[in-house]
């Protein structure tokens, strides 16, 4: 994704406030070898930006003063009740050195998990998103989780995962839990069971 940003000169509320007004987001790139760099941006632009996923989690050309650098989002401010982005930070990137990103999950296949079109039951997505380490050029711009052989009562681990090539999750030794299945109580699976007992 591209974006386009204008070098900033002025510091300090007063500066941010007018820029604000004039419909600018200020922000700053850092990182690297060179100087942190205060920039501003389109305010409408930014905006809509964030409203993509893909933004949060991929590779930005960044432009600024006709040269472009690869950044990747790193925080921003929004107003409190106005929808209005105060500030946005981004980090510069270097192709041989690992990053870590937070990338979403996408769940497929939950209509035809056994624990659904068998048992009735519920699965529910404990991560929405998954701490990962890799190189720049690897960086997925989401992690597909896929559902299809989850049984009742069983849980879908950080380890159960297939990740892209030289992409790691951050918290695999914890190996925490993705994804659970249950059969809420007093459903058909409940019932056949209890008969099954007496």
């Amino acid at each position: 994704m591209k974006i386009v940003a204008f070098p900033r000169n002025e510091q300090g509320s007063g500066a941010s406030r007018r820029l604000r007004r004039a419909g600018q987001t200020p922000g700053i790139i850092y990182g690297g070898t060179a100087a942190p760099v205060n920039i501003s941006l389109d305010h409408n632009a930014l905006f809509h930006a964030l409203k993509k996923e893909a933004f949060h989690s991929s590779i930005l050309d960044m432009e600024v003063d006709g040269k472009a650098e690869k950044v990747l989002l790193r925080d921003f401010q929004m107003h409190a009740f106005k929808p209005l982005v105060l500030h946005a930070d981004f980090q510069r990137v270097d192709a041989n050195q690992k990053i870590h990103m937070k990338v979403p999950l996408h769940f497929v296949n939950a209509d035809v998990a056994p624990a659904v079109k068998l048992a009735g039951g519920i699965i529910s997505h404990v991560l929405n998103e998954l701490d990962v380490s890799c190189l720049p050029k690897d960086l997925p711009e989401f992690i597909e989780v896929d559902l299809s052989s989850m049984q009742a009562g069983t849980s879908l681990h950080v380890s159960d995962l297939k990740l892209p090539v030289g992409v790691s999750a951050t918290q695999a030794k914890e190996n925490p839990t993705v994804a659970t299945a249950t059969v809420p109580g007093g459903s058909k699976g409940d019932a056949a069971s209890g008969e099954q007992g007496k």
